[in-house]
């Protein structure tokens, strides 16, 4: 079975909309293979008991498995511990799918070993990834698409991370606003390790609150369970839900779930991005009490506060800043973070080694989709941001220049400026990044 790749990305929908008295929500994303309208209009009004049974027969039927299926090749992704690749599986997808079907139904399907990976995180340390097998992600997406809309309709929207239309930039505008209406005094918090530390046993009861299907439960566990594989290790893990597994960062949102009623219950003006939150106070005296507050929550839920990623400032003050979602906020300001910016800094010496034997042509093209995807996520940042790295992105392409012309040099001279001004990069087509923030500034 082959697939058209823009097939596999269009999100299936549901024409649905549920309501309570004037308030609507719109629930086109739900998967249409599981949620008929009358279940979506059940996830606001409620349902007998307030717990879902009967939603295995839906995962395991053909239409959301061949779905799921759509969704992980989509995303593509590396092989799991069995070395089975995406296109690998999409050689045999019909008949692969069909056993997923059959032992799911009986009650047979038992998921492999996550393999683990550690990906560099730019600062000489490392974060570990798990990277689940294929049919895994194909499981665990179809239970996602089942259980999914039923948290989505319990979450508050002071969360933003890995949830269906919402993510970083609402976060930051919200953060944005915050800070203009005055509440300038940001408790910037952290759980240490939180991907790695959440407590099984009380995460399945925040599950059970809602799903009382026995085999929606088991595959759960059993993901939770998930014996980890790294180079010749092997282990079960006790606590935490590996980073990469589709269903976890549900998993993570359902865990912190309480956390958000607590501090919107308390008057708070919190705003999370997964792990990942600030709260946003107008005075210190307020946003020491939210601190204390969080760190009790945290304490009684097994999770402890990175102490060093944890603090107070009064954002308008300079040194008193923090960051969040790749933004500094200081000083009335936003800045790119440093580690954000280095990031992008390696990027473009990596696309632009002077050993690189590409035409200027092919090479302003390549830094061309960086830099555009680039700019439209951090275009708030201060504009001389943008000056500095557009001066950064000439010199490296001048020493790329000086190369092919057999001169060595790091193309910094007056005499490199002379032969390569600015207008010749501009007439080139390469992006100037302060060029598209005045054009986006003229244009609000």
């Amino acid at each position: 079975m082959r697939l058209d790749r823009k097939e596999a990305q269009r999100a299936p929908a549901v024409p649905a909309r549920a309501t309570r008295g004037a308030e609507a929500r719109d629930w086109s994303w739900v998967e249409a293979s599981i949620w008929t309208d009358r279940m979506v209009s059940a996830l606001v009004n409620g349902v007998k008991g307030g717990r879902w049974y009967s939603l295995m027969d839906k995962v395991c039927a053909p239409d959301t498995l061949e779905t799921a299926w759509e969704k992980v090749w989509a995303n593509d992704g590396a092989a799991g511990v069995d070395g089975q690749s995406i296109k690998r599986f999409e050689a045999q997808a019909e008949l692969y799918l069909a056993e997923l079907s059959t032992v799911l139904r009986d009650g047979s399907y038992r998921p492999q070993p996550i393999r683990r990976v550690e990906i560099p995180k730019g600062d000489g340390k490392t974060r570990p990834l798990g990277i689940p097998a294929v049919k895994d992600r194909i499981v665990q997406t179809a239970v996602k698409f089942a259980i999914e809309p039923i948290f989505e309709a319990r979450f508050l929207p002071t969360s933003y991370g890995f949830r269906p239309g919402r993510g970083c930039r609402d976060a930051l505008r919200e953060v944005a606003s915050l800070i203009d209406d005055g509440y300038s005094f940001v408790v910037d918090a952290d759980f240490e390790s939180y991907f790695d530390t959440i407590p099984h046993e009380r995460l399945m009861q925040r599950v059970e609150e809602q799903v009382s299907d026995g085999r929606i439960l088991a595959l759960l566990r059993s993901w939770l369970k998930q014996d980890i594989m790294h180079d010749l290790q092997r282990w079960t893990p006790t606590e935490g839900t590996p980073q990469g597994a589709v269903i976890s960062p549900l998993l993570a949102n359902i865990y912190l779930h309480p956390l958000d009623e607590l501090m919107a219950a308390r008057g708070y003006h919190m705003v999370r991005y997964a792990d990942d939150f600030v709260v946003l106070c107008n005075s210190r005296e307020a946003a020491d009490a939210a601190l204390a507050e969080i760190r009790a929550w945290g304490a009684e839920n097994g999770l402890r506060l990175h102490p060093s990623k944890t603090h107070i400032g009064d954002c308008r003050q300079h040194g008193e800043g923090f960051e969040f979602l790749g933004y500094r906020f200081e000083a009335g300001r936003r800045f790119v973070r440093k580690k954000s910016l280095n990031r992008l800094k390696d990027t473009i010496r990596s696309k632009t080694r002077r050993t690189r034997g590409d035409s200027l042509e092919r090479i302003v093209a390549d830094l061309n989709r960086t830099l555009r995807g680039w700019f439209q996520y951090f275009k708030h940042a201060h504009p001389r941001t943008f000056l500095v790295l557009d001066k950064f992105t000439r010199r490296r392409l001048r020493a790329v220049l000086r190369r092919q012309s057999k001169r060595p040099g790091f193309g910094a001279s007056r005499r490199d400026h002379q032969l390569w001004p600015i207008a010749f990069f501009a007439q080139a087509g390469l992006l100037a990044l302060h060029t598209a923030w005045l054009t986006a500034r003229h244009s609000r």
